[in-house]
């Protein structure tokens, strides 16, 4: 079992940045791909960015490839999202979550992932 924490969120004018940490309990992260995703008022939850167990691949939607940047250090059990440029439609709760055995690379879809935090919100003003 993983129990996984999102910290990080907040409200920031748009072109400015945050920093998202998702801190994992319960059993090493190592041995899991981790993902985040997003979800705004009225809409459903959607990829963000995900990274390998290892650090070595990673993968994100095409709405914020070269804004964001998913990294992890498994020696303090914590990913992070680097999160620069925002825009206002980056508005939304955005979660942390632990792949589930035997998913294929990249896990983009909900179904992929089977431990989840509870997120944290991240509001960008105009």
């Amino acid at each position: 079992q993983v129990q996984v924490v999102e910290s990080g969120g907040g409200l920031v004018q748009a072109g400015g940045s945050l920093r998202l940490s998702c801190a994992a309990s319960g059993r090493s992260l190592n041995r899991y791909a981790m993902g985040w995703f997003r979800q705004a008022p009225g809409k459903e939850r959607e990829f963000v960015a995900v990274i390998s167990w290892n650090g070595g691949s990673t993968y994100y939607t095409d709405s914020v490839k070269g804004r964001f940047t998913i990294s992890r250090d498994n020696a303090k059990n914590t990913v992070y999202l680097q999160m620069n440029s925002l825009k206002p439609e980056d508005t939304a709760v955005y979660y942390c979550a632990a792949v589930a055995y035997g998913s294929t690379w990249p896990q983009v879809r909900l179904s992929d992932y089977r431990y989840w935090g509870q997120g944290t919100q991240v509001t960008v003003s105009s």
